[in-house]
């Protein structure tokens, strides 16, 4: 088994002060980790829950793939993250098992993890992120 349990669940927000606001209201939840990703055009927060994350995200340019989701979606559920031993090892079975690629190689992610995203079209409508800590 190539996944190790999930890391996260990203959902797409507008207002990320307000996103935090209501989880902290609702659930109780505090901000673990936050962080710009620039090469992704995102602001992140991350809500631990056990040993996984709520992951906030909102757009910080308008060509962003976060910004082009809530334009076409609108806010909510963006993807899932799945922590992985390695990134590398997980992103070649999923190719074989016949997922369409987004990123061709791992790549650095945000707190300092190892990230491959896959497509949605081959992923059964769910864009996955595989997450190596």
């Amino acid at each position: 088994m190539l996944l190790t349990e999930i890391d996260h669940v990203a959902i797409a927000v507008k207002d990320l002060e307000a996103a935090i606001a209501y989880y902290q209201s609702a659930f109780g939840a505090t901000v673990d980790h936050r962080e710009v990703v620039e090469s992704d055009g995102v602001e992140e927060a991350l809500l631990k829950v056990a040993e996984s994350y709520i992951q906030l995200l909102t757009p910080t340019r308008p060509d962003s793939p976060v910004a082009k989701a809530i334009e076409k979606r609108g806010e909510g559920l963006h993807h899932i993250g799945y922590r992985v031993n390695n990134c590398a090892e997980a992103l070649a079975a999923m190719i074989a098992a016949g997922a369409t690629p987004i990123d061709k190689a791992p790549r650095p992610g945000s707190r300092g993890t190892t990230v491959a995203f896959m497509h949605p079209k081959g992923s059964f409508g769910t864009l996955i992120e595989l997450v190596q800590e």
